[in-house]
């Protein structure tokens, strides 16, 4: 049986995947650990701005980091973050028309 999770809480969970730059290294790092420096060449941004949205989502509980030596690789908490991007995903496919007319919710 599922624990009630307070309302709050959930939205601070959802608003994790509610920026481009955060979704962008989850996705990164959906197969594989990567560092920081990795991660800043495979999205071609700046290494403040990642580091910041790393930090969030590191907060969150979203990823997690694993020091080797001077670096740190960076990697999906669980396999449920990965299920969860996965359906985002397979949900996106069948309803993507509907959300890319809709005018409620600005990018």
């Amino acid at each position: 049986m599922l624990k009630e999770i307070d309302m709050d809480t959930k939205i601070k969970f959802l608003q994790g995947f509610a920026h481009k730059l955060r979704i962008q290294i989850l996705e990164c790092i959906k197969e594989e650990e990567k560092t920081v420096s990795q991660i800043v060449k495979d999205l071609d941004g700046s290494q403040s701005s990642i580091s910041q949205h790393i930090s969030c989502l590191k907060g969150c509980g979203l990823i997690v980091g694993r020091q080797e030596g001077k670096y740190i690789y960076y990697s999906l908490s669980n396999q449920k973050v990965r299920d969860l991007l996965t359906m985002f995903d397979v949900v996106l496919e069948e309803v993507q028309n509907d959300v890319a007319r809709c005018h409620n919710h600005i990018i």
